[in-house]
């Protein structure tokens, strides 16, 4: 018995020790507030720009929506943005392949805000990879920051410092592009800055 509460009490410790390091990762500036060097968008572009020292989202008349990616690809990374909106936005960060999605604003789907919470397609919003909590430090209309970790399997989030989603699947094991999304047939604006990002791998 104490053999096992010792490897118990070790375990913890590790992981304890694995998510503070994890908060010492400071991640550098993927986009410069002036252009959009390091993203794939093209030169006649409607749906992004920026405006001072902000990358401005906005969906365009026919409402087709659209998704930045970067120019790199990541695996294990972290990624940092401050973001605001206001009113009823559907946007996101993707990552990994095949395409997960933590959502930003209002679920489409679910008519509610999921801001913080992994969707992944036919399969909706998991409930193991919804936010917990987020809505005590969610501040609309005023800037948020999102920090996602992803770390083989397994993917956090934090709100404004909290821990809000930690959801392993291994379904996501490809490295890919991230992405800043403007869902389609939706007319709304949502606004980053501060977008950094570090690959641990």
């Amino acid at each position: 018995m104490r053999l096992a509460a010792l490897a118990v009490t070790s375990l913890l410790t590790l992981s304890s020790f694995a998510f503070a390091e994890s908060l010492e990762v400071s991640p550098e500036p993927i986009f410069n507030g002036k252009d959009l060097s390091g993203w794939k968008a093209a030169a006649d572009n409607p749906f992004w720009k920026v405006v001072d020292g902000v990358l401005v989202g906005q969906n365009d008349e026919g409402l087709k929506g659209n998704v930045l990616f970067t120019e790199k690809s990541y695996h294990d990374f972290v990624f940092e943005c401050e973001v605001r909106w206001e009113g009823h936005i559907d946007s996101g960060v993707m990552l990994r392949k095949p395409e997960l999605q933590c959502q930003i604003g209002i679920s489409g789907s679910l008519k509610k805000d999921m801001t913080c919470s992994f969707y992944v397609g036919k399969g909706g919003y998991p409930e193991a990879g919804q936010a917990k909590g987020k809505d005590e430090v969610l501040k609309l209309g005023d800037w948020n920051k999102i920090r996602i970790e992803a770390r083989g399997n397994t993917f956090k989030v934090s709100l404004n410092g909290k821990l809000v989603t930690e959801f392993t699947d291994a379904t996501y094991a490809e490295a890919a592009p991230l992405g800043l999304q403007i869902h389609p047939k939706l007319p709304m604006k949502v606004e980053y800055r501060n977008i950094r990002a570090k690959a641990l791998d």
